[in-house]
């Protein structure tokens, strides 16, 4: 999977699409902080917390690290469905009604949508919006929709009925949506890490939200950087810590996302195939890959197919490795323990 170098098309480009707006939003929530050899960078933005340690300090780390947090502002502003001036809201607003026209850069990360959606059997697609919005683990009281209504938002769910020719995208129903909620965040850790490296920065260590790629050597001399994986059992403590070098790391899990109803638990994690959220015991599977990317797609495909099935996945991709936490066993692919530092 080539991840290509973002190409920023800079005139007017702000004023479309509220990226001015973004921009200042994230900027007040910068912090810079020094580290032994390194510098320490955090910011909110696409809904979470956005960590990057970059090895060493001056003017190259500093302009690198305000290159990626203002290509991670206009890249909310440009896919966030909850953006009413974004992309993807306005290709949400005009389903039915006509097609909307994409830059290079639309089309390419379309473009790998359509990989993605493929290589997970159908577990990713980007056009499940009307099944996420129907399962809204925030309603307070918590609302099970009818079979009617997923049946109804089903019918507008289907990444293969999307039309797309260059330059040009349409949702053919009214009512179909796009989220990018499935792989944006893990696309932009990569694309960071990329400017950064581009950037002349020697070794860095990106984290968004758990979603984790480094790239270099850490600074304080150890031979990988070391990542902790969150024990879903009790949130906020580790289970495990891995030491990663050149690689990525993410998690899938519905321990921090989910409701109860009647006895039964409900978890944010929608299968798009069922419409329902996905009920397999599985609280939590951790991927190590190439790319925050592919992992965050083996990772969520996995916690979908479910242990056995997800397991297979995990044996059968060249390159990776991981781990399956239910709720009464860890199930482990065979080079997951090469990788294992606490």
């Amino acid at each position: 999977m080539v991840l290509t170098p973002p190409q920023r098309e800079a005139a007017g480009r702000a004023a479309e699409f509220g990226e001015g707006a973004i921009r200042r939003r994230v900027a007040d929530s910068l912090r810079r902080a020094p580290r032994p050899g390194a510098t320490e960078v955090t910011f909110q933005a696409l809904g979470t917390q956005c960590r990057m340690l970059l090895g060493g300090t001056g003017p190259t780390v500093d302009k690198a690290a305000d290159a990626a947090v203002h290509w991670v502002a206009d890249f909310e502003a440009r896919y966030s469905r909850f953006l009413p001036g974004s992309l993807i809201s306005r290709i949400n607003a005009a389903a039915g009604v006509e097609p909307v026209t994409l830059d290079a850069e639309a089309e390419r990360l379309f473009a790998l949508c359509h990989d993605l959606h493929f290589l997970s059997r159908g577990i990713f697609d980007p056009t499940a919006l009307p099944l996420l919005r129907l399962w809204n683990w925030k309603a307070d009281p918590p609302v099970i929709p009818t079979d009617d209504q997923i049946a109804a938002a089903r019918d507008l769910v289907g990444w293969k009925r999307v039309q797309r020719s260059p330059g040009r995208i349409f949702l053919p129903k009214a009512g179909m949506g796009l989220d990018l909620g499935g792989m944006g965040k893990e696309y932009a850790v990569d694309q960071v890490a990329l400017l950064l490296r581009m950037s002349g920065v020697s070794g860095a260590l990106v984290d968004f939200g758990a979603d984790v790629r480094v790239f270099g050597a850490p600074p304080d001399g150890r031979p990988g950087w070391h990542i902790g994986l969150e024990d879903p059992q009790r949130p906020g403590t580790c289970w495990r810590g891995l030491a990663v070098r050149d690689a990525a790391v993410a998690t899938s899990g519905d321990y921090r996302r989910a409701f109860e109803l009647n006895g039964v638990r409900y978890g944010h994690i929608v299968d798009p195939r069922t419409g329902r959220p996905v009920a397999q015991g599985v609280r939590a599977v951790s991927v190590l890959a190439p790319s925050c990317t592919q992992a965050g797609l083996l990772s969520t495909a996995a916690f979908v197919l479910g242990p056995d099935e997800g397991l297979r996945l995990l044996e059968s991709t060249p390159g990776t490795a991981g781990a399956i936490l239910t709720e009464s066993q860890t199930l482990c692919s065979r080079r997951f323990h090469e990788h294992v530092a606490s």
